[in-house]
């Protein structure tokens, strides 16, 4: 926890905020709020990068609703910036990535802070990402002996370490939570002397050379392989309220969270493969699904077509998209907009589910590797990408299923495969 970070309350909220001598953030964080457990190491990063420059000021939102409700503060985490006793700036909420809050921060400072010098790093195998895809090719390469670094955005474990059950992993206890399973790969990796640089933006990457190059904030890192990880996120749904209830009723994966749902109404977005087997998947818990669909008819393979047409507990709605998802503490419905008459209507339910695509993240290699249609980076069976010495391992590479053993099995191919790659170039 940074030292420069000052929690307040709404007795000292207007001293502390509204008369700060110079730019405030402040984090409305909640507890039991994966998306604020994910943030604070951020907030803190930033704090101590930002801190002579801009006050962080932390407030717990269940013990201020005063503060919260005079702000018109729905959600947590929530991020706002004031000066003057003014908020500016644009509020940040969900699921926020280091790169929005910098951004954020540096458009209200500025050119007021001073650029950090940049330090050189070589190593043998530099792995993109600290996801399980990516810390598990870090346990394999680095039990190899070959030195290893993992770079990471946000926090180690990636989209599982905010996942608190984890219920089809091999060889868990029945249901598992997602920080330690990740909390035990990457002790295991550093077991082996990995070592993991975390909370790391990827400015620029130069993968084309036998000397891969990638800069971040503060490092040039040189390695002899490099393994991309880095991933892919569902693409979020663009409605009112998303960033609100996302992990509050608003899901993206059926398999983790599904079975919460017993005897529950729910909603299904999309009319693609994942949508309808997830919604015909989905009836083993809830008493009812809805898919809502865009279009009117689905773009799921037959098979899948006629296993939701045939399931009595599964009811469709056409033509239409999702203007607003609606509740209080927890979703209790959505707000959805024919798009052929403009209608609008209420549909009620516990939890949403979303399958309108997934989107790579690719963003910082600027098409140095060979990607499909949909931007996912191409590989062979042995994980092996068009550079030579650049390997793909987990959601980021193209492939049909994602979940986090498949992660894992990819990233210890990418492991051994470049092991045997820098055995050779030597």
């Amino acid at each position: 926890m940074s030292g420069k970070i000052l929690y307040t309350n709404m007795e000292n909220f207007e001293n502390d905020v509204l008369r700060s001598d110079k730019p405030a953030a402040l984090d409305f964080y909640s507890e039991e709020c994966p998306p604020c457990a994910a943030l604070s190491p951020k907030f803190d990063r930033m704090a101590e990068k930002y801190g002579d420059h801009m006050k962080f000021i932390k407030i717990f939102r269940q013990q201020n609703r005063s503060v919260a409700e005079k702000f018109s503060v729905k959600s947590s985490p929530t991020v706002m910036f004031f000066n003057d006793g003014q908020e500016i700036g644009n509020r940040l909420t969900g699921y926020i990535s280091k790169p929005e809050l910098r951004m954020s921060i540096e458009e209200i400072l500025g050119n007021t802070f001073d650029k950090t010098d940049l330090k050189r790093v070589d190593c043998d195998v530099l792995i993109l990402g600290g996801g399980p895809a990516g810390l598990s090719a870090a346990i394999y390469t680095s039990r190899a002996k070959l030195d290893t670094i993992v770079v990471e955005e946000g926090i180690t474990g990636g989209q599982t370490a905010t996942t608190y059950h984890v219920a089809n992993y091999p060889g868990t206890n029945g249901v598992v939570i997602g920080r330690h399973l990740t909390d035990n790969m990457r002790k295991q990796a550093e077991s082996f002397n990995a070592k993991i640089d975390d909370l790391k933006e990827i400015f620029e990457v130069n993968l084309a050379n036998k000397i891969k190059y990638v800069k971040t904030e503060d490092t040039e890192y040189y390695a002899r392989a490099v393994i991309i990880a880095t991933g892919a996120q569902p693409r979020e749904l663009p409605a009112e309220g998303e960033s609100e209830f996302r992990g509050r009723g608003v899901h993206y994966c059926a398999t983790c969270d599904g079975a919460m749902y017993q005897d529950s109404s729910l909603i299904v977005v999309g009319g693609g493969n994942a949508a309808v087997e997830e919604a015909v998947f989905l009836t083993r818990f809830a008493k009812h699904v809805t898919v809502i669909h865009q279009f009117d008819n689905f773009q799921a393979s037959k098979i899948a077509q006629e296993e939701a047409f045939n399931n009595p507990n599964i009811s469709i709605i056409w033509d239409s998209e999702v203007r607003k998802v609606n509740g209080e503490n927890h979703v209790k419905g959505v707000t959805i907009e024919n798009v052929k008459t403009g209608q609008l209507s209420e549909i009620p339910a516990d939890g949403i589910f979303v399958y309108i695509g997934t989107k790579p993240n690719v963003e910082f290699l600027n098409n140095q590797a060979s990607l499909n249609d949909y931007g996912y980076i191409k590989s062979d069976a042995d994980m092996r990408t068009s550079l030579e010495g650049v390997f793909a391992a987990g959601d980021v590479r193209d492939k049909n299923v994602r979940q986090i053993a498949t992660a894992v099995g990819d990233g210890v191919i990418a492991a051994i495969s470049a092991e045997k790659y820098l055995y050779h170039a030597k």
